[in-house]
C-alpha cells in the first residue's frame, strides 16, 4: 500500500532542519556569487541544493536548422536572438487592437537564452537533435491528429496525470519552478507544474522489483562528490515525455517500459544548479541523448497551487466536440 502521508511528512520534517546561513539570505549578485560563493552543506552533510529554482528560457529544445553546426551563441548573437523573440511576442498579437489570448496574462516562458548560451537544450547528439525512431514519430503524429477520438490519444499532461520523468524538468510555457528540500535519506522535488512531489531516496536502497511499474518510474539517488545522481527505471510504458519547450519535437513521444534515465544535479554557484539528464530508451530512440538546462535560484518566486483536475472540463469537452463532428459528418 502506498503511504499517502509520506510526502506531507517529509515536507513537514524539512522545516525542522536548520538551513545554512547562505540559504537564508537573498541571492547575491552574479559578480559576488563568482567571487565569494563556496559550496554549502546541509546539517547532515549533503551538498546543499535547497531553495526555489526556475528554468524558463527561450533557448530551443532542439537546435533549429538555421543554427546547424553552431553549439553556442556569442554574446552578440544571444542578444540578437532575444531581441527577435521579444519582437515576435509583440508582432504575434495579430491585427491592430488585438489584445491577444488570455494566456498572455499568465504565461511565463522566459525572455532569455540559458546562461551557457547553448543553442539548444539538447547537447548530445552533437547536432542538438533528438534521435527519435520513425515509428515513435508516426505514433506521435497519429495521436495529435486523433486527440478528439479518444482520451487514449490525448497527452498525459492534458489529462493531468504527469509531465513525466524527465519531462517534468524541461521548460514549459508557464509554472517553471521547482522547490528542492533535503532531509536525511531523501531529496524532495516539488514541481510547480501539475503540483507533483517527487521523493528520491538517497540511502542506498535498491530499485523496486522489476514487476512494480510506475508512471514516473522508480528513482534512486546517490552522491558522486557534490553531484546528486538520480537513476530512474521501472516505467510502466504508458507515459509520454510532455513539454512545451520552444522547438520541442518530442512532445508526445512515448516512453517504453525499458526507459532508463540518469539525472545529475550539481550546484555550481549560489544561483545556479547545472542540471543534466541522459535518456536511454532503445525501443524509442536510435541512441542515447542528453539535455542540459541550468536551474536559476529565485528565492522570491511565489509557487502557487496548480490544481490541474479541479474544474478541468477540457478532456470531456474535446471528446464531446469530436462526437459532434462525427454526427455532423456521418462518421
Amino acid at each position: 500500500m502506498v503511504n499517502l502521508a509520506l510526502p506531507a511528512t517529509i515536507i513537514a520534517l524539512a522545516s525542522l532542519f536548520p538551513r545554512p546561513a547562505e540559504a537564508q539570505t537573498s541571492p547575491p549578485s552574479k559578480s559576488a556569487s563568482a567571487n565569494k560563493w563556496a559550496a554549502q552543506r546541509t546539517s547532515d552533510g549533503q551538498p546543499d541544493l535547497q531553495g526555489i529554482w526556475t528554468n524558463a528560457t527561450i533557448t530551443p529544445f532542439e537546435r533549429p536548422a538555421a543554427l546547424a553546426g553552431k553549439a553556442v551563441f556569442t554574446e552578440q548573437e544571444a542578444a540578437e536572438f532575444e531581441a527577435r523573440a521579444a519582437k515576435g511576442r509583440v508582432d504575434g498579437l495579430g491585427q491592430p487592437g488585438d489584445v491577444g489570448s488570455y494566456n498572455q496574462a499568465w504565461s511565463d516562458g522566459g525572455t532569455k537564452v540559458v546562461s551557457t548560451r547553448q543553442t539548444s537544450l539538447v547537447v548530445d547528439p552533437p547536432d542538438g537533435r533528438v534521435p527519435v525512431k520513425p515509428w515513435a514519430e508516426e505514433k506521435r503524429a497519429y495521436d495529435l491528429a486523433h486527440g478528439a477520438d479518444s482520451w487514449e490519444h490525448m497527452s498525459v499532461w492534458d489529462r493531468c496525470i504527469t509531465r513525466g520523468v524527465p519531462g517534468g524538468m524541461f521548460p514549459a510555457g508557464y509554472n517553471n519552478a521547482y522547490q528542492i528540500l533535503q532531509v536525511p535519506g531523501y531529496v524532495v522535488i516539488l514541481y510547480e507544474m501539475i503540483h507533483e512531489t517527487r521523493i528520491i531516496p538517497i540511502d542506498g536502497r535498491p530499485h523496486l522489483p522489476a514487476n512494480i511499474r510506475q508512471w514516473n518510474g522508480d528513482s534512486r539517488g546517490h552522491w558522486e562528490g557534490d553531484t546528486l545522481v538520480v537513476d530512474t527505471t521501472n516505467y510502466n510504458g504508458k507515459g509520454w515525455i510532455a513539454t512545451s519547450a520552444a522547438g520541442a519535437r518530442i512532445k508526445g513521444i512515448p516512453q517504453s517500459a525499458g526507459e532508463h534515465v540518469v539525472e545529475r544535479f550539481k550546484r555550481v554557484d549560489a544561483n545556479t544548479i547545472d542540471y543534466r539528464v541522459t535518456i536511454d530508451d532503445p525501443e524509442v530512440y536510435s541512441k542515447t541523448w542528453q539535455v542540459s538546462v541550468p536551474l536559476t535560484r529565485e528565492q522570491n518566486y511565489q509557487i502557487y497551487e496548480y490544481a490541474c483536475h479541479e474544474g478541468n472540463q477540457a478532456v470531456e469537452n474535446v471528446l464531446k466536440g469530436g462526437r459532434a463532428v462525427d454526427a455532423a459528418t456521418g462518421r
